[in-house]
């Protein structure tokens, strides 16, 4: 068969306020283009699994929007997330109308399969190790089933486990190559899209087989920078000092994300310097510990709050900077919320800082509660869950008030100044250890 595999990328800002300053304000347009020139990992794995008998080709949806005809393919699979589903269903009805077979997976699909089987003939589950090939043997006979899912918690297994397709980013203009060393997190924190609904376990991938696929990317790119696709990286201390070990002797840079617990092992923070590790995101989501009660089954977000600042010298002393997540719109946030956050980002010395707004991402814990509360401002607002746009009433401030302070926000944390600021910052703190 001759397959397409379509990946979808390049989410939009919905709000046209929060669109036109980031147009203008440096430190948030740089993070952007990195996100968007990402490519589908998931889809080089699904490549990788693809027998040899079969031609795969890797498309960007910027690729097809540039084409006035689309290519033909025998099959076609698609891969989104929840904010660009809407136009991977509108590519999937395009070529279905076709009579091409049309296979959908990615996060968005496995929490709602039955809504994207009225544009596929197929879809995937819980990642698509342990279900392509059965999946392309029955569209061989013209016998493709509704639902394959795929392996789940047995994901890096030896019979599920394949080698992602690197080959085919060659000549492509990325500025990041994505590797994955695990899957999964245990801390299920209420508003997470992604830990629980590919795996029902935290998932570590063999560190000999992580170095191999760095290896194996390295060859069709010159220098190029990594980016861990993991939900947190370094959760397994163990395991981590193994990696960055074996890591040290490659002499690549990295980005990856992870939580505060990184810092509670000076040894592994030094061996995240020595191997190449230039920032670590870390969902610090308030500086409030008030506001963070209840984020997680066991408290543990909330217990985190008061050692904030440690965690970040801890690692910014040592050369690795750190990309402070916050998430606005929580329910114990009032208005006075914003300004607080601005003061712990200039005082704390963070590098790097990233605001988002709550989402109630589809079948999440978040989701059902907001809900439940009769919260959610509309039924479906898929194309809205950029991280950016409020798709629901705040519990003790207004939509309209939670949108202006993230602007306010967005104004006085990404300017050109404040950037600059920030990156000083960091070079005092780094050479002050050294």
């Amino acid at each position: 068969m001759n397959i397409g595999l379509i990946a979808m990328s390049g989410v939009r800002v919905k709000s046209a306020e929060l669109a036109a300053l980031g147009v203008t304000l440096p430190g948030f347009v740089r993070r952007g283009k990195v996100i968007a020139s990402l490519p589908s990992l998931g889809l080089l794995t699904v490549a990788g699994l693809t027998p040899p008998e079969h031609q795969v080709t890797y498309i960007e949806i910027d690729e097809l929007r540039a084409n006035t005809v689309l290519p033909e393919f025998d099959l076609v699979g698609i891969s989104s997330m929840t904010a660009q589903i809407d136009e991977a269903y509108a590519v999937a009805d395009a070529y279905r109308a076709r009579g091409t077979t049309i296979v959908m997976g990615g996060l968005h699909v496995s929490r709602l399969p039955q809504e994207a089987l009225e544009h596929a003939d197929a879809v995937v589950t819980n990642g698509a190790e342990g279900a392509w090939p059965e999946l392309l043997r029955d569209a061989e006979r013209n016998q493709v089933r509704e639902i394959y899912i795929g392996a789940n918690d047995r994901v890096f297994e030896p019979e599920n486990y394949v080698l992602p397709r690197f080959d085919l980013l060659s000549g492509r203009p990325y500025n990041r190559v994505t590797v994955q060393t695990s899957r999964g997190c245990p801390r299920a924190c209420e508003f997470c899209a992604a830990s629980l609904t590919i795996t029902k376990r935290f998932n570590q991938k063999p560190v000999q087989r992580v170095i191999h696929e760095i290896r194996e990317a390295r060859k069709w790119f010159r220098a190029p920078f990594f980016e861990f696709a993991d939900d947190n990286t370094f959760l397994n201390k163990a395991w981590s000092k193994d990696f960055l070990r074996a890591l040290i002797p490659e002499e690549i840079r990295y980005f990856t994300e992870t939580d505060t617990s990184v810092a509670d092992d000076l040894e592994l923070c030094d061996l995240l310097a020595a191997s190449g590790c230039k920032q670590l995101l870390i969902g610090f989501e308030s500086p409030r510990s008030d506001d963070l009660s209840g984020m997680d089954p066991v408290e543990w977000k909330r217990n985190q709050a008061p050692r904030f600042r440690r965690v970040i010298d801890t690692l910014q002393s040592r050369g690795v900077s750190v990309n402070g997540c916050f998430i606005l719109g929580l329910d114990n946030h009032t208005p006075d919320v914003f300004p607080e956050v601005l003061e712990f980002v200039r005082n704390s010395g963070l590098a790097e800082v990233q605001f988002t707004v709550q989402t109630p991402f589809p079948e999440t814990p978040l989701y059902h509660r907001l809900k439940s509360e009769r919260r959610l401002l509309r039924e479906r607002f898929w194309d809205r869950c950029t991280l950016f746009d409020v798709n629901y009433q705040p519990k003790k401030m207004t939509v309209e008030e939670l949108e202006q302070g993230l602007q306010w926000l967005f104004k006085e944390t990404y300017s050109r100044e404040e950037t600059s600021k920030r990156l000083r910052s960091f070079v005092r703190q780094r050479r002050g250890r050294t």
